[in-house]
């Protein structure tokens, strides 16, 4: 058992795996086996997007207390109207498209930021108060857009290689290249040292204020990335398809280890704590729960991860 301890403390990552696991086995117990590779295959396609935005969103976290990024679900469905009227149902015009959802969401990184560094307001209430402008200008631009995705890029984004989908298998390359980022170069652990202690981390000569606005900005354009993403894989954007990641994306950055507290994040934990919720989710849809009941388990899970986390720390 103290082993066990030992092995969970230094790969806090592997609890969201082993969570999946026993999630996953559950369904198939209740269904008696049916459907359970196709199970996985749906899990991996869906927890594919959300690892793009658990990273995003683990970034900002890992910069310290306060630091979060609520703009991202309006960031997503701004992103999915502008991707499918800049394509067009054209596959010429595909890497244009994406271009420009990852430049709209570019460009709501950077307002959030500058509303948290001008206005020296929170985070939490900056990126919120982005998230109204970012719908209304949603609206505006999205009213009565009825593009669906061109073909090929649709099926780019359904598509699968012997059982594993291909947007997995792009996600995982993702995930690898993300957390070189974060623990091989100075940027990485310049967000790492900034979350946990913003004046030391000054003093050592890192520009904190600098890595903040690459942080959001590269936040925002990820939310950008994952709404034109979203538009190929459900075939048509909306401005609310980015709504479930507003707790999602939070949970994922939690569960997989990352500390609420800054200055620890933890990239392999958002992959299996996004396959846990996806699975997690699975499981009570097969059950019957309703959508409200769905949405208190996830909360309670994530309360029961930060007060055992906490509870680790003290022991510490």
């Amino acid at each position: 058992m103290r082993v066990l301890r030992r092995w969970f403390a230094a790969y806090p990552w592997i609890g969201s795996f082993v969570g999946a696991l026993l999630v996953w086995l559950a369904a198939i117990l209740f269904t008696g086996g049916h459907g359970a590779g196709g199970m996985i295959t749906a899990a991996l396609a869906l927890a594919a997007f959300t690892v793009v935005v658990g990273v995003a969103q683990m970034f900002v976290i890992a910069l310290g207390p306060g630091n979060v990024d609520l703009s991202l679900p309006a960031n997503i469905g701004l992103a999915s109207a502008v991707a499918m009227k800049v394509m067009d149902g054209s596959d010429s015009r595909v890497a244009l498209g994406v271009a420009a959802a990852v430049a709209s969401g570019t460009l709501v990184g950077l307002g959030s930021y500058l509303l948290i560094r001008l206005l020296r307001i929170p985070p939490i209430i900056a990126t919120l108060s982005a998230s109204f402008i970012i719908q209304s200008v949603g609206i505006s631009y999205g009213r009565g857009l009825q593009v669906k995705p061109p073909e090929g890029f649709a099926d780019f984004c359904i598509a699968e290689i012997g059982g594993a989908p291909v947007v997995a298998l792009c996600a995982l390359v993702f995930a690898a290249i993300a957390h070189g980022l974060l623990t091989k170069t100075i940027y990485g652990r310049s967000v790492l040292a900034i979350g946990q202690n913003p004046r030391a981390a000054w003093l050592a000569g890192i520009d904190v204020e600098r890595i903040r606005l690459l942080t959001y900005v590269q936040c925002g354009a990820l939310g950008g990335l994952c709404g034109a993403l979203l538009a190929g894989y459900f075939r048509g954007s909306s401005l609310e398809i980015g709504d479930e990641y507003l707790l999602t994306s939070i949970a994922v950055v939690v569960i997989g280890g990352t500390s609420v507290a800054g200055g620890k994040a933890n990239i392999p934990g958002v992959w299996g704590a996004s396959l846990f919720l996806v699975l997690l989710l699975t499981m009570l849809n097969t059950f019957g729960v309703s959508a409200g009941l769905r949405l208190v388990l996830t909360g309670a899970v994530i309360i029961g991860v930060i007060v055992a986390a906490g509870g680790e720390a003290r022991g510490r």
